[in-house]
């Protein structure tokens, strides 16, 4: 995404939202400046709580192995609390690659010219992150 080589991104086929965190706005080097307004707020993110979007962006979302990549245009509203992720990528996300999660397998197959791109997961981050980082 952009120019930065995100690698803690939440697959969450279940929401309708692609979710950016201000933290990793701020690692990209983009300013909140770039954001424009956003619709309202949503809810299911955080338990019992609805949540205010600082904004919305337009970024490049790109998915790659060395000699084979595919980069789609994604909004992505931008929030301001903490997390272990870069960003949680949705159903929007998934349609507009034509992408196919396995989540018994921690993959995402997504198809390019020059065949399908595997995003593989780690079993042992998602179980560090499971138990010791979300809370």
């Amino acid at each position: 995404m952009g120019t930065m080589r995100l690698t803690k991104e939440l697959i969450d086929g279940g929401s309708g939202l692609n979710i950016l965190y201000v933290s990793t706005l701020y690692k990209m080097g983009i300013p909140r400046s770039s954001l424009w307004p956003s619709k309202a707020p949503f809810y299911g993110i955080m338990p019992g709580k609805e949540v205010v979007p600082l904004g919305c962006i337009w970024l490049n979302f790109t998915f790659s192995q060395p000699d084979n990549f595919r980069k789609e245009p994604l909004t992505s509203e931008v929030v301001d609390f903490p997390v272990v992720y870069h960003a949680l990528l949705s159903r929007s996300c998934f349609a507009k690659f034509m992408a196919i999660p396995n989540y018994t397998y921690l993959k995402l197959n997504v198809p390019s010219p020059k065949g399908v791109i595997t995003v593989e997961g780690s079993f042992e981050q998602a179980y560090y992150y499971e138990q010791y980082c979300v809370a």
